[in-house]
């Protein structure tokens, strides 16, 4: 049985090591070994491929998709060639385990999404080719791991942009190919005219790095482009509570405007962080102007945040619910700025206690000043705590001496709050 078990052990290696039908498996020195699949009318990446391979060549098939498993037999594998073929899906994880990989070339598929975390592995790399695809979206951080990275080639696609940072941390890069794609020459791509009149780097065929938006530049060679007006958004927070009432009762209408200047014109969002929750509003919910406010708008009954178009934002019913801390954000190419602001309820039935609390929750905060919302306030920086009595619909003698109470714990708090800051 010993005779036996060896043999089929043998015969189990030499399966394992051995050439799919449709390669031909060469072995060079070092125990390395070199499998060429090209040209062979594949439709997928073969089976049985010897896991020695450090040169892979697929190119010139007809494989539509690559999958996690596709190269689990060859993770020793340093070059992958996978140029002319019909690839169009890409699954995430297919390349994270070559960690070997110094050469890989993608160019002359039909890859519109590509695993760009998958890079992140792929510290050895020195040659990446993605040209001739239709790839239009570039995350920043592409290529943050890439030091050894030499030659880029990313022509014939459909990137609109570059974002400023994306080529930053290639230090030996000494190729890049960006030429025939649709850009758009507005405030977000100066950089890189800037960037490639100083670079070291070789740039083949600047000529046809064009723009394709917007129309004014259409065609015109991105280094011709004139200097835009571009600037940063700069932005401010007004706050004021509904000023239809003398009083304010329980269920105040409160509302924040969040008013934008930049080139080109911002977009604004806001993010909302409550006790229970935090949410992201990156679009109005209401189709009217936030100046028009009349009462008579029923979905202020069902809402409970309303964002206008001019960046107002209504909470409709204000209560303890509500209270935390409110961010507007103003995005445009050049950049992002943001204000914030923190409400909370004090309420006049115990106000020493409401508004102690509310201090301990300022002090986490970070909060700079105290306004009563009473007064109209804007900011441009920083954040605030606004702090909002909530008064009873009928007021008596009692009450006023608790609202009145509620007023000096407030100045109280204002001044605990500076001292802390």
């Amino acid at each position: 049985m010993g005779p036996l078990l060896c043999l089929w052990i043998a015969v189990f290696i030499g399966l394992g090591q051995g050439c799919p039908e449709s390669c031909n498996c060469v072995k060079k020195t070092y125990g390395r070994q070199l499998a060429e699949c090209a040209y062979k009318d594949l439709q997928a990446v073969p089976v049985g491929l010897p896991s020695n391979v450090t040169t892979l060549t697929l190119s010139a098939n007809r494989i539509t998709a690559l999958q996690q498993s596709s190269f689990l037999e060859v993770t020793q594998v340093t070059s992958l060639w996978l140029a002319h073929n019909e690839i169009s899906a890409i699954d995430e994880g297919t390349f994270a385990r070559l960690l070997h990989l110094k050469n890989i070339d993608l160019s002359h598929n039909q890859i519109t999404d590509f695993p760009w975390g998958d890079l992140h592995n792929l510290s050895a790399l020195q040659l990446l080719k993605m040209n001739n695809n239709h790839m239009a979206q570039l995350p920043r951080e592409a290529f943050r791991t890439l030091k050894d990275l030499r030659s880029l080639w990313l022509n014939d696609n459909k990137f609109t942009t570059i974002a400023e940072g994306t080529l930053d941390a290639m230090s030996s890069l000494s190729q890049l190919q960006i030429y025939n794609n649709p850009f758009d020459c507005s405030c977000g791509l100066l950089w890189l005219k800037r960037w490639a009149e100083n670079t070291l780097i070789s740039i083949p065929e600047q000529d046809a790095i064009r723009c394709a938006a917007p129309d004014s530049l259409r065609g015109v060679a991105l280094g011709r482009i004139p200097d835009l007006q571009c600037a940063p958004p700069s932005v401010q927070l007004a706050y004021h509570p509904n000023l239809d009432s003398a009083e304010l009762h329980d269920g105040l209408v409160f509302m924040l405007h969040c008013s934008a200047r930049g080139s080109p014109p911002p977009e604004i969002s806001w993010k909302i962080q409550t006790s229970s929750q935090g949410m992201e509003l990156n679009g109005p919910n209401v189709t009217r102007d936030g100046n028009d406010l009349s009462a008579g708008n029923s979905k202020q009954g069902t809402e409970r945040f309303l964002l206008f178009h001019n960046g107002t934002l209504v909470i409709p019913n204000f209560s303890k619910r509500e209270e935390g801390t409110y961010t507007c954000l103003a995005t445009n190419e050049v950049g992002t700025r943001k204000v914030s602001i923190s409400l909370a309820l004090a309420s006049s039935e115990s106000p020493a206690d409401d508004l102690l609390r509310n201090n301990l929750a300022a002090s986490k905060l970070g909060a700079k000043n105290c306004y009563k919302e009473g007064q109209a306030k804007s900011s441009v920086a920083g954040e605030e705590l606004v702090i909002i009595y909530r008064v009873p619909a009928k007021m008596g003698s009692s009450d006023a001496g608790a609202l009145l109470e509620a007023q000096l714990w407030a100045s109280v708090l204002c001044l605990a709050i500076f001292l802390y800051c």
